[in-house]
């Protein structure tokens, strides 16, 4: 057995095609009309209900139970971006302890977006502030030889 793909249900496949695409950059690399794969590996369903044969009532929107997970290297563009496509925040860019900052929001049928920075990133910007390496496996709680290749492959 092995794993091949989160699906996210939709209302409307046009819609989140568009929502997934020119807010998020995504690309399509499978599209079969009310199914679409997304390079990365996610899915988006439109029928989901009646595809597996559920009442449509146990479809529940905005669950805030799971979410899809983006990484970024310029966090502040990519937000500005969503925020300006009118994307509802769950909440707006914050810093985690170890020193990653992320945006949670919705895509248009509620479903939970995470966009992180990456963490090679972030070791990248403490590094520029002058951190050792030392100090940044430690603030970053990544292995020192991980920070170390990222602060060499620049």
């Amino acid at each position: 057995m092995q794993y091949c793909s989160a699906l996210y249900a939709v209302r409307s496949i046009e819609a989140a095609k568009t929502f997934y695409q020119e807010v998020l950059g995504q690309r399509i690399i499978l599209d079969h009309g009310t199914n679409v794969t997304f390079e990365g590996g996610f899915a988006l369903q439109e029928g989901f209900d009646r595809l597996v044969g559920f009442p449509e009532e146990n479809v529940r929107w905005k669950p805030w139970n799971g979410e899809l997970y983006f990484e970024t290297e310029d966090i502040d563009g990519d937000a500005a971006r969503i925020k300006n496509a009118g994307a509802e925040l769950l909440h707006d860019v914050k810093e985690y302890p170890w020193g990653q900052r992320v945006l949670r929001f919705f895509d248009p049928d509620g479903n939970l977006i995470e966009l992180g920075e990456s963490m090679r990133s972030v070791a990248l910007r403490y590094f520029d502030q002058g951190m050792s390496d030392e100090e940044v496996a430690r603030r970053t709680q990544h292995p020192i030889e991980l920070v170390r290749r990222w602060k060499t492959e620049r």
